[in-house]
């Protein structure tokens, strides 16, 4: 992190020891002030990741169970249909755990090995 401070007199003066321990004071209180909003900045981005990570993992749990009942076969076997599918097609696999969910992507769709 890089700063500056500048102190402005109206008139030329020579800064007392005084006034040099004011300007640090001030300089550190405004590098204390910088560094504690980039540690609330990176809690933030963490809280949205992990948001983002278990919003993405219920959906797939969902779409596991969907698929189990429709197709008849376990969730674990569900998992891996799904992966294959969105590794055949190049799509990510929220976006097809939303189609299975949705119904646009049908049961038979995953199942068929040339799907």
């Amino acid at each position: 992190m890089i700063g500056a401070l500048n102190l402005f007199c109206v008139d030329r003066v020579t800064l007392s020891d005084a006034d040099i321990s004011l300007a640090q004071a001030l300089c550190d209180i405004a590098t204390v002030g910088m560094l504690q909003e980039r540690t609330v900045r990176r809690g933030e981005v963490l809280a949205e990741q992990l948001q983002s990570a278990l919003n993405s993992r219920i959906l797939l749990e969902q779409a596991k169970g969907v698929l189990s009942e429709r197709a008849g076969v376990g969730v674990d076997d569900a998992f891996a249909l799904m992966r294959a599918y969105a590794r055949r097609n190049h799509e990510q696999l929220s976006a097809v755990a939303s189609s299975v969910i949705d119904g646009t992507i049908a049961a038979s769709e995953l199942t068929s090995s040339g799907a």
